[in-house]
């Protein structure tokens, strides 16, 4: 070791010597650097305590639910056909679209197409649709004669109505009634109403010295000397032929009477047909209850012969020579003449044009009866579905908001009538007189009374072979009115018989 160190000792002297003798120089010379191992240190491991972290619960927050928004559900398209009746001329089509505007913005479940088409055209229209598998969903207004122009079409709304609970309560049930038909079942709701009654001329009344007739159903007619009289066919002929005067002044039940020389008549039916006329003593039909049998029901058979006698024998009805005449002449019939004293018709002919300056008073009465029974025949409109609806409850649905409160006075001021619905007919019958007859008293009361007594069978109602049938009994009408002297229990069997005849016809030509 000593040895060693000597070594070491002498070479670095030795470098030292060299070093001062030797050139200066800025890069030390390159020396190799003896390799020294580093000792290798171990830590030493250290065990940290574990200590258990508190395991802390992150609080639940609930999302909310967002319902996500449906998209709307398409709405049934129900199409309302409209031609049969009223609605079909020019000046109404614009306030039909607004009423159906507005129905479709009310609710989400419908839509309804509105088709309105000519009315000379509209029978054609119809049949062809429904032929061809593609009818409407809901037809009107439309009346009687035009719904069984279509017969066994429709579809009966009575399962909708206790299926949808539908409220009849503001209806007259007797209305209500009206619409349904024999083995086909509830063929409409009512919507527009036009019954009849009596109207009379309070001046030729007064001239006479003859009180009014009743204004109300149950009332009796006073005479002059105040005997009460039931008000009935019996003492409408009595009345009407002391309110018939010839060019002497002499009336209908005098002895110098001349039936050639009549200026005022005392009565008629103005405005209907022989059907209308025979129901004016009774409901009934053509057709018997087997649907196949020609009859005239035995008010009918009373109804033509006691019109038949007014015309040629007790001179109180204008027959068909003196009702060409010229003193008869009115701007609405033989009544605004100012020579007929009273007349049996509709609600449809009180209006401005039939009475609103006649020039001479008058106001409204009760229909008289016979044997009992007051029948005041009906005229009404209203909508029907057809059975080949393709959607038939969606049509049931918009039939319930254009039958509504809120929509009929909209959909009956465009076609005129008078509401059904009973809550609406005060305020009817106040706008109508105020428009139509300011500062006027009229008996609306016995027009509403009148409903009770409506015909069903409906006057209007199916008959086979309709268009050849409204011919022949046409045809005996016209012959009657115009031919004194006639046995009319025969002829009346005669038109029986053709009756029979066209419908045996008509149902070989059906099988």
């Amino acid at each position: 070791m000593r040895k060693l160190l000597y070594l070491i000792s002498i070479l670095i002297i030795a470098s030292m010597i060299l070093t001062a003798c030797g050139p200066v120089n800025n890069v030390p010379p390159l020396v190799d650097d003896p390799v020294v191992d580093d000792p290798v240190v171990e830590e030493p491991v250290v065990d940290e305590p574990v200590v258990d972290e508190p395991e802390v619960e992150e609080p639940e927050v609930e999302e909310p639910e967002v319902e996500e928004p449906e998209a709307p559900a398409e709405k049934v398209l129900v199409r309302w056909f409209v031609g049969l009746g009223a609605g079909s001329d020019e000046g109404t089509f614009e306030p039909q679209n607004a009423v159906v505007e507005e129905i479709n913005a009310s609710q989400d479940e419908f839509e309804i197409i509105l088709e309105i088409v000519d009315n000379e055209v509209a029978y054609d229209t119809l049949a062809t649709q429904i032929a061809a598998g593609n009818a409407p969903d809901i037809v009107g207004p439309v009346g009687i004669r035009g719904r069984d122009s279509f017969f066994g079409a429709w579809l009966d709304l009575e399962p909708m109505i206790e299926e949808f609970d539908y409220d009849l309560s503001d209806f007259d049930p007797a209305l209500v009634d009206f619409y349904m038909v024999p083995e086909e079942g509830q063929l409409g709701i009512p919507f527009g109403i036009f019954p009849s009654f009596m109207i009379y001329n309070f001046d030729l009344f007064d001239e006479a010295g003859l009180n009014y007739p009743p204004a109300q159903y149950g009332e009796p007619y006073v005479m002059p000397d105040g005997t009460e009289l039931e008000w009935n066919m019996d003492t409408l002929r009595e009345v009407a032929m002391m309110m018939t005067v010839d060019v002497n002044g002499n009336d209908a039940t005098m002895d110098g009477f001349d039936p050639e020389n009549i200026v005022q008549f005392g009565f008629m039916n103005q405005w209907t047909d022989p059907r209308g006329i025979g129901t004016f003593f009774g409901a009934g039909s053509l057709l018997a209850d087997d649907g196949e049998t020609a009859q005239i029901p035995e008010p009918w058979q009373e109804a033509w012969k006691w019109t038949y006698d007014g015309w040629w024998t007790d001179w109180f009805i204008p027959n068909g020579p003196y009702g060409g005449a010229d003193f008869l002449q009115g701007p609405g019939g033989p009544f605004s003449s100012g020579n007929l004293a009273m007349v049996h018709l509709h609600m449809w002919y009180v209006a401005p044009w039939a009475l609103g300056d006649v020039g001479f008073d008058w106001d409204l009465g009760a229909t008289p009866s016979y044997e009992g029974t007051i029948t005041s025949k009906m005229h009404a409109d209203t909508f029907s579905i057809p059975r080949g609806s393709s959607n038939p409850e969606a049509a049931f649905k918009a039939l319930t908001f254009m039958l509504s409160e809120e929509f009929a006075p909209k959909l009956l001021q465009i076609y005129g009538g008078m509401p059904a619905r009973l809550s609406l007919q005060d305020a009817f019958f106040d706008d109508y007189t105020d428009a139509n007859f300011p500062g006027k008293t009229i008996n609306w009361d016995v027009v509403v009374d009148s409903m009770e007594y409506a015909d069903n069978p409906n006057h209007e109602s199916w008959m086979p072979s309709f268009l050849e049938t409204t011919d022949r009994y046409n045809e005996f009408w016209g012959m009657a009115a115009n031919t004194p002297g006639l046995d009319m229990d025969a002829e009346i069997e005669a038109l029986r018989q053709d009756l029979q005849d066209i419908f045996d016809a008509y149902f070989t030509l059906q099988n």
